[in-house]
């Protein structure tokens, strides 16, 4: 294993209230791979995603201890600004989230705008960028002013990928992104990640082990908040450690 790690996390537990909702995870994650978390709903993988990029910090009574190191720096360490974390380390969620009120356009140049960045040209290179990297571009080079609402479940999702990447982040985090989408359109998004990961690393929850095995570099699996496994997805998958994992991915779980 003499990748490089783009993103760490040394003994993370993350609590609600006093209720651990992960607990003591050291995580490698690989420069531009993909890293697949799986587990039963409710075993910690989004608690732990959601820790990379501090989206905890937004919700009240949520304590996150350990340390996640992006390039070797601590993104808990006093003084770090979350906001500039959230640029480096997007996020993609369960649904597609365009801003209903907003063009195509606008959806996908919203987190440069908000950084500050106003040149128009600037803008509309950053737009095209991002839509070429999310397959999106020839679907809605023609209709950028349009209402983002306009486009299907699969095109939004799209979408909301593009504009995480229009603000150029290190690593892409993805919390279940096919879990509300067709089948044509979880394809077009398997087959986006293949060419995303050449320039981004990218973390992705998944309840479909299938997919896992489709996409994934590596595998970690949890089970009640803890990680009961790591490797590499296609030993994971084939000759896993640890019983528990086995059973969980030949379906003799619980």
């Amino acid at each position: 294993m003499g990748e490089p790690y783009r993103m760490e996390t040394q003994n993370l537990s993350v609590y609600y209230g006093r209720t651990p909702g992960v607990r003591g995870v050291s995580l490698p994650i690989h420069d531009r791979r993909v890293t697949a978390l799986i587990g039963p709903s409710g075993c910690g993988k989004t608690t732990f995603l959601r820790s990379l990029n501090r989206m905890h910090d937004l919700t009240p009574g949520v304590r996150v201890e350990g340390r996640v190191l992006l390039d070797g720096e601590d993104v808990y360490a006093p003084g770090v600004d979350p906001v500039v974390v959230r640029r480096r380390v997007g996020m993609v969620f369960q649904r597609p989230t365009p801003f209903p009120t907003m063009s195509i356009f606008e959806n996908v140049v919203a987190g440069l705008r908000l950084v500050g960045v106003r040149d128009r040209h600037r803008l509309a290179e950053a737009a095209e960028r991002a839509l070429r990297m999310a397959a999106l571009w020839d679907e809605v080079k023609d209709r950028l002013h349009a209402p983002a609402v306009g486009l299907s479940g699969g095109q939004q999702q799209r979408l909301s990928i593009a504009r995480a990447l229009a603000v150029e982040p290190e690593v892409l985090l993805m919390d279940e992104p096919t879990s509300a989408l067709d089948p044509i359109s979880t394809q077009a998004i398997e087959d986006l990640l293949e060419d995303l990961k050449k320039t981004v690393t990218i973390v992705i929850v998944t309840h479909n082990m299938q997919q896992a095995a489709r996409v994934s570099d590596y595998t970690a699996f949890f089970l009640n908040g803890e990680m009961v496994e790591f490797g590499p997805t296609e030993r994971l998958f084939t000759n896993p450690e640890d019983p528990r994992t086995e059973a969980y991915i030949t379906g003799r779980f619980g």
